[in-house]
């Protein structure tokens, strides 16, 4: 349950003025233009709520558009005022459209984004009876569980392996089970005026907690959860720029920060193992990463996630030993036993109302 988990250890505060903004003024100008472009016509406290900057900053902008005669008065609603461009104000946000489209919630800065993401590593302690608990709707043998728990500590990476169908996808899938805190993800980051969307909604998990003074750009988030199959590329490894938007979205592995990434089916993606880990062969060492830019801007983001792969290859075929040394926690995942398929079968039965019998089993 989302009241269950505690708040984030690091809570980003909110701008209360310009000056105390991470990102270029001329951005924060231009995301206003090209939202009131974008509505035609809106009211301040509406792109308070849409570019998620707290009102003093919109007051700014508001002012400085009236100085240069982009912004005019169209009438009131309620106790807000309506705003639209004037035609020199709608010849701006066009110009300002060349460089990107985007018209969305204002980005962090990089420097923002790495150190709220190094106060968020993970700090776990765990016991057995937690790793029960997480994994309490499958059968894990105990030898499992004794492996799992180390690796999980550690936050290293883990290599889980053995022949299909014993549950090496399963259990990778309730790893994220064992936080238990919160953590805030950034709608965007901005890098060389350049906007890179980082929130995700199919991945970030957004939970109702009240954090006060929490910066309206950052979003209150389980820890995230990233798994990818068969479908993993080397291009969703970097950055990937629209050329309709010119709009960056971010790779997997930041999407995954201060979370767990799950390579599933390992050794059988469109990307051979080889390329994969010549990829992250330093990010896993430093736990760091670098992305570069459309125009060769190279730049560095953490790397601070934990990384499982599942496959039922042989590890020696996937990669050479120094690979192997550079995946600490290793697990081989064997059929299960008479004792555990039983369990499992008992279970099961169950689950469809029949009457359990071991003879059968």
């Amino acid at each position: 349950m989302a009241d269950a988990l505690r708040p984030p250890l690091f809570v980003p505060p909110a701008p209360v003025e310009p000056d105390a903004l991470d990102i270029p003024w001329s951005l924060v100008v231009d995301l206003v233009a090209r939202r009131l472009n974008l509505e035609g016509v809106s009211s301040p406290s509406a792109l308070q709520r849409e570019l998620k900057l707290p009102h003093p900053i919109i007051e700014a902008v508001f002012r400085h558009f009236q100085k240069e005669k982009l912004v005019e008065i169209r009438g009131t609603e309620g106790v807000d005022f309506m705003l639209g461009l004037t035609t020199a104000g709608h010849r701006f946000a066009a110009d300002r459209q060349l460089a990107t489209h985007y018209a969305g919630p204002a980005p962090v800065s990089l420097a923002t984004y790495r150190s709220t993401v190094q106060a968020q590593a993970v700090r776990l302690k765990i016991n057995r009876y937690q790793l029960r608990r997480i994994f309490s709707d499958l059968v894990v043998e105990s030898d499992v569980l004794d492996k799992i728990g180390p690796a999980l500590i550690s936050q290293k990476s883990l290599f889980l392996f053995g022949p299909s169908g014993n549950g090496k996808t399963s259990l990778a899938e309730r790893l994220v089970k064992i936080y238990e805190d919160a953590v805030v993800i950034p709608y965007a980051v901005e890098v060389d005026g350049q906007v890179i969307s980082v929130y995700d909604p199919v991945v970030h998990h957004k939970i109702e907690m009240d954090c006060p003074g929490l910066d309206p750009r950052w979003i209150v988030c389980r820890r995230p959860e990233v798994m990818v199959g068969g479908e993993l590329s080397a291009e969703m490894l970097e950055l990937r720029l629209d050329p309709a938007s010119n709009i960056y979205a971010a790779p997997i592995q930041m999407k995954a920060n201060n979370g767990i990434l799950v390579v599933d089916d390992f050794g059988r993606q469109v990307i051979t193992p080889a390329t994969l880990l010549n990829r992250w062969i330093l990010p896993l060492d430093r736990r760091v990463d670098y992305l570069t830019l459309s125009y060769g801007l190279k730049f560095q983001v953490p790397f601070e996630l934990m990384i499982v792969f599942a496959t039922n290859l042989e590890p020696k075929h996937l990669m050479d030993p120094a690979f192997l040394r550079r995946i600490p926690n290793k697990v081989l995942m064997r059929s299960v036993s008479d004792r555990s398929f039983i369990e499992i079968f008992r279970r099961e039965v169950a689950r469809y109302g029949f009457e359990f019998d071991p003879v059968v089993a």
